[in-house]
């Protein structure tokens, strides 16, 4: 497993919200980024999270939070455990009187992680099988408006069903 964290949230030239998520320091994975094809509301909660905005109202992951610390129980560790068809897979640990580990939606997954603070794990053959190059961690010496532009012009070009199959 890589620890990752959540890079951005962009929206590819189709209008489909992609999260990035981008291995920590120098850890193993390092200079890829995996992007993972989510929902738009998904993508809201994502970035309402990181960015430390309040809604007016909970958001389902906020009242998901709130259940999780009002039961006691807090969420240890979210991870993408595997891609398969297309489709990546997610799981959940909490913690409480026991552990439990549940199935997700990566995209939920990370909406409750961002929201807890619980770290995100990427298994290392996911990492392999759906990354792709982080063009802005390719040269440190790189203006960054021009990776940002880069990996706008690749969002524009891409397709998800490029990740499908092994593609």
């Amino acid at each position: 497993m890589v620890q990752v964290r959540v890079a951005g949230v962009a929206v590819d030239a189709a209008g489909d919200h992609v999260i990035l998520l981008k291995p920590v320091d120098t850890l193993p994975g390092a200079g890829r980024v995996l992007p993972i094809w989510i929902g738009a509301q998904e993508a809201t909660s994502i970035l309402i999270a990181i960015e430390g905005v309040e809604a007016p109202r909970p958001l389902a992951h906020d009242l998901m939070s709130a259940m999780l610390a009002g039961l006691g129980a807090t969420v240890t560790r979210v991870e993408v455990t595997r891609v398969q068809d297309g489709t990546f897979y997610a799981e959940v640990t909490i913690a409480a009187s026991g552990v439990l580990t549940l199935d997700a939606r990566p995209s939920d997954a990370v909406a409750l992680a961002s929201r807890t603070g619980a770290p995100i794990f990427v298994a290392d053959s996911v990492l392999a099988e759906a990354g792709i190059v982080d063009i802005t961690a390719e040269d440190e010496d790189a203006d960054p408006e021009e990776n940002v532009a880069e990996f706008k012009r690749f969002l524009d070009d891409v397709d998800p069903d490029d990740f499908r199959d092994g593609r």
